[in-house]
């Protein structure tokens, strides 16, 4: 492989992991005062005007035309929809309640995740490192539900769970990544629109043209998903899986280091022990990357 294209890649793939874990989680903190709800539905809405606009400026409408003609894919991408919208959900309450720690958590175990995930409905199979991997993140579950269960990161858990399981229903077809999120995102835009409506009804809406200078800031949550998609998607196609799959694990360790020295969240001695072990975990996954890489 050319190493200038190999690190080419890598280094976009980088910076699209700082961007999700630094400027994307402070720019959704920033803006949560408007209410996780508003925001969500300003992420639905720009991100797929941007994913408008960039398959117009690639000409993708082709491929598109093609993706929506197969019934088994658009249902697929309908349920992809319903899960990505869920984690956007999850994640936007999650950084409006100061559970940033929390959502690392969950993000630091989606990689392993998927591993049970490809194991119980694809029957892959797992070496032993990788069963060490996803015995230790079940066992540091079991050990929060005991003994504290009040710092169980149930928000983290969920969007391990919601994200991989898109993960996995994404396998199952062959859609170009920028086209099927484009899909869906129409699937849920109606829905964001008929939400927004009641919102700007009740009058409760912070997107108003009295404040150009917030609509404008909150029209970037559009560029804020998309942008950083780009980047570590070309940076896996100039990398490969491996590098770019050891990549990710900048996001959830930024987005804990903010959560801990930038937004101040509580984090007790059952957090500390329990994302030790939940650290061990992903050394081991992240040793069998490398060595398969």
């Amino acid at each position: 492989m050319n190493i200038s294209v190999f690190s080419k890649g890598i280094i976009l793939a980088s910076i699209g992991s700082f961007w999700w874990g630094i400027i994307g989680t402070i720019y959704f903190h920033h803006f949560s005062y408007i209410g996780h709800i508003e925001l969500v539905i300003h992420r639905c809405i720009w991100t797929s005007l941007v994913l408008i606009l960039t398959t117009a400026y690639y000409n993708k409408w082709s491929i598109f035309t093609y993706t929506i003609k197969s019934k088994k894919k658009l249902f697929i991408l309908f349920l992809t929809g319903i899960l990505i919208f869920s984690n956007w959900s999850g994640w936007i309450y999650a950084v409006s309640t100061d559970k940033v720690i929390d959502a690392s958590f969950g993000y630091f175990i989606m990689p392993i995740i998927n591993v049970l995930f490809g194991f119980i409905f694809f029957k892959e199979i797992i070496n032993k490192k990788r069963l060490l991997s996803i015995s230790i993140v079940v066992v540091t579950i079991l050990y929060l539900l005991i003994v504290d269960f009040k710092s169980v990161p149930l928000i983290g858990i969920f969007l391990s769970i919601v994200w991989s399981l898109y993960n996995l229903l994404r396998k199952k077809i062959s859609v170009d990544t920028e086209i099927g999120l484009l899909i869906e995102s129409f699937f849920i835009l109606p829905f964001a629109i008929i939400i927004f409506y009641f919102i700007y009804k009740n009058g409760f809406n912070d997107f108003s043209i009295s404040n150009l200078n917030l609509m404008g800031l909150l029209m970037l949550a559009g560029p804020m998903t998309v942008i950083p998609l780009f980047l570590y998607i070309k940076g896996f196609e100039l990398s490969g899986l491996g590098p770019t799959g050891m990549i990710f694990f900048i996001t959830p360790t930024c987005q804990f280091l903010l959560g801990f020295f930038y937004f101040n969240e509580a984090f007790s001695m059952t957090n500390f022990i329990s994302f030790s072990f939940i650290w061990i975990a992903v050394i081991i996954y992240l040793k069998d990357i490398y060595e398969k890489k």
